[in-house]
């Protein structure tokens, strides 16, 4: 596959996507869950009550800013920013005589709610410092910024999901984009590890630049990814769909749907960002500028990606792998003899069996 060539249409796909979800955010808001915005949450059982009716009851209550969503057909989710105890009391009395019984009754602080915004923002503040410093020290600054530039796409893109989609964003979602990144970086992680074994191997022959190196590097790591991503996918899939449709637990679509956008992001940015900025950066460094002119002077250069084939691969392995035995040791080499030097005495000549 000719990465490099898709890289630039990759580039603009995720700034349009990136666009739309920050204009869905500043225009619509998120869909902030009670924790975070604190106020009181009823859940009633009302089957055949429409939003319609349970919004003119709300009305009489002087609370006609709830937010109302019916769940399972028959249950009634209803958010107000009431924040006396009081006052929620006797609307919780009024919706069981009027709707139907109130299964679940919840009240939430302002203070609290911006605590628990708080620590989120942090936590992703200190995650973004760490592991950037992590990255720098264990391979370089511009792998660093290739890397968090994807996590950030992965989050935007997956706050913009919810954004557009109105999903309710609540502590599980927070937790579940954490595990996002972690995704994220998992794959940018094994493709720079697996860069930096190959432009070791080929980088000193000067036949290839840092971009077909990252291609062939990109070719090797994709499957992998690719796999990796399918297999993590199909345990959220079986989450959302037997945990969260069938018995009915909102906490688990919660965190199931913002795994499952971000393990499919995930890959993506990895294979088609961060590869395509840390390609940019380092070809603006001497060695690699130098490399790219040998190969336009050569007229290599025009036309796709040029194809690093196994045999060139395997050559460089071979010279690179050092000796092993068959028992998995370090072989033994066999003494050389040296030839006699001019005045010693010769060897005695082997006797003869007699037969």
């Amino acid at each position: 596959v000719d990465f490099p060539c898709l890289w630039r249409r990759a580039v603009i796909a995720s700034t349009v996507a990136v666009l739309i979800g920050l204009a869905s955010f500043g225009v619509r808001g998120l869909n902030l869950g009670l924790d975070f915005e604190g106020g009181t949450s009823f859940e009633v059982r009302a089957p055949g009550t429409s939003v319609a009716d349970a919004r003119r009851v709300m009305e009489r209550l002087d609370a006609a800013d709830a937010r109302i969503q019916i769940v399972d057909g028959e249950l009634l989710l209803i958010r107000s920013d009431v924040e006396d105890p009081a006052r929620a009391a006797e609307i919780r009395d009024v919706l069981a005589a009027e709707l139907g019984p109130v299964e679940a009754f919840e009240q939430v602080g302002p203070t609290w709610g911006d605590e628990v915004t708080d620590k989120a923002v942090r936590a992703l503040l200190v995650f973004f410092v760490v592991v950037a410093l992590y990255i720098t020290m264990r391979l370089e600054w511009k792998m660093a910024a290739g890397a968090m530039v994807a996590v950030a796409h992965d989050i935007v893109l997956s706050v913009g999901v919810y954004s557009v989609l109105q999903f309710e964003i609540t502590p599980a979602t927070v937790i579940a984009f954490l595990t996002i990144m972690g995704y994220s970086l998992y794959d940018t992680i094994v493709v720079y590890d697996k860069v930096r074994e190959i432009v070791g191997r080929l980088g000193a022959t000067e036949r290839y630049t840092y971009t077909e190196l990252m291609n062939l590097s990109l070719n090797r790591v994709a499957m992998r990814s690719i796999n990796t991503s399918v297999t993590s996918a199909i345990p959220v899939v079986s989450l959302l769909l037997i945990g969260s449709l069938v018995m009915g637990a909102a906490t688990l679509q919660e965190f199931a749907v913002a795994l499952l956008v971000g393990i499919f992001v995930g890959s993506y940015s990895s294979l088609f960002l961060a590869s395509a900025l840390v390609a940019s950066l380092k070809e603006r460094e001497e060695r690699w500028r130098l490399v790219a002119d040998k190969v336009r002077t050569r007229g290599l250069a025009d036309g796709p990606t040029r194809v690093i084939g196994r045999q060139e691969a395997a050559v460089s392995d071979s010279r690179a792998a050092p000796l092993r035995s068959p028992t998995g040791g370090p072989a033994k080499r066999r003494p050389t003899i040296a030839p006699p030097t001019a005045g010693g005495v010769p060897p005695r000549p082997r006797k003869k069996k007699k037969r």
